[in-house]
């Protein structure tokens, strides 16, 4: 029997997975959470064989929680699934050890032989996606200036910017604006707008 997490946070698609997976003869549905900060302890405490996890959760991202628990939990497997199918977060995945990168528009029957593969020891990646991946750039960014162009997304000052990470208006600046120089944008909000679209962010 495989034993699977799933961290969702809209409840149907949730509840939908959770029931669809239970189907299958080898899959069981250990645990279910709604909140990114709830992977790991969640893990830790049912021992699944599979986390699937999604990108956009409140509380920490699915990519985030992935590396966490590369070294919180590293015999659960991670399979990232999402709606956002963006070359970057695919990168960003494998890079934090994930075992297998889908998204959410495939069949239910791939996403449980997904899973049964990456239990086995495999890694599972949606081809078309990973085609394409190979074709854009990593982000050239760095965890800090990826922090800063984030925190800028909602259009903060840059004191805003630099209260709410714990840095000087000096340092944020210079993030700021290496940034903008490594996008070939023109402001902080442009740099932020395709950091997002290439899932840099």
């Amino acid at each position: 029997m495989i034993r699977v997490l799933l961290a969702e946070d809209q409840a149907m698609m949730r509840g939908a997975l959770a029931v669809l997976l239970d189907l299958e003869e080898d899959l069981r549905v250990v645990a279910q959470v709604d909140d990114g900060k709830a992977i790991v302890p969640t893990v830790l405490e049912t021992k699944p064989d599979v986390a699937l996890l999604d990108i956009e959760l409140p509380g920490m991202s699915g990519l985030d929680a992935a590396e966490r628990l590369r070294d919180a939990a590293p015999a659960c497997r991670v399979v990232i699934v999402t709606t956002f199918g963006r070359p970057g977060y695919l990168q960003r995945a494998m890079a934090a050890g994930a075992a297998g990168f889908l998204v959410k528009d495939g069949p239910v029957e791939g996403l449980a032989d997904a899973i049964r593969r990456a239990a086995s020891g495999e890694t599972v990646v949606d081809p078309e996606l990973a085609g394409h991946a190979l074709r854009v750039a990593a982000s050239p960014l760095t965890p800090r200036e990826r922090d800063a162009l984030a925190a800028a997304e909602d259009g903060s000052t840059i004191a805003d910017i630099a209260a709410r990470l714990h840095l000087s208006t000096a340092t944020v600046r210079n993030y700021l604006s290496d940034a903008i120089g490594k996008t070939g944008t023109r402001n902080k909000t442009e740099a932020a707008l395709l950091a997002r679209r290439n899932g840099w962010l």
